[in-house]
């Protein structure tokens, strides 16, 4: 069976890459560190240290297996092969509702690099999806899971 692919650009590939080192050079060296002190606190029965400690190994384990999962089947997009003003994985993109003044901006991304709060939206989102393959200038129709609404793609241009 094929493995999913992730897509993403360069940069967040390499964002990747420092995330899974210091997960397995720093975090998980000093949650090893914190078990052996919690151990050394005797009755491992009764000892939330501990349990804590061994909650939080799980946690660094995961995220490493994830990391190492996404940085394998990572599919690095070049954005400079799709037209300039063409939005794609690694594209800046204004968008206007139609009707409103109202301008909001997206930098899509591949799904391991969303961050809404700094306007970074996955390729996989609705917005995204709506959006990828437009230029400058074409109107689409946007289907969330609340609303749907029309926005004209004001610019498109090369995240920095």
């Amino acid at each position: 069976m094929a493995e999913k692919t992730y897509p993403m650009t360069q940069t967040e590939k390499e964002q990747l890459e420092a995330e899974l080192e210091e997960l397995k050079l720093v975090r998980r060296p000093e949650v090893v560190e914190r078990i052996k002190i919690a151990r050394s606190y005797g009755d491992l029965s009764e000892n939330s240290e501990y349990d804590a400690a061994k909650d939080e190994q799980a946690f660094v384990e995961g995220q490493i297996s994830t990391l190492e999962t996404q940085i394998r089947f990572a599919q690095v997009v070049d954005s400079d092969a799709v037209a300039k003003d063409e939005v794609a994985i690694g594209k800046t993109v204004v968008v206007q509702e139609v009707g409103t003044s109202d301008k909001d901006t997206y930098h899509i991304v591949g799904a391991a690099g969303a961050d809404i709060f700094s306007g970074k939206i996955s390729n996989e989102s609705p917005i995204a999806q709506a959006l990828i393959g437009k230029r400058t200038g074409d109107t689409t129709t946007i289907t969330t899971p609340t609303s749907t609404y029309q926005v004209e793609i004001i610019s498109v241009e090369k995240t920095k």
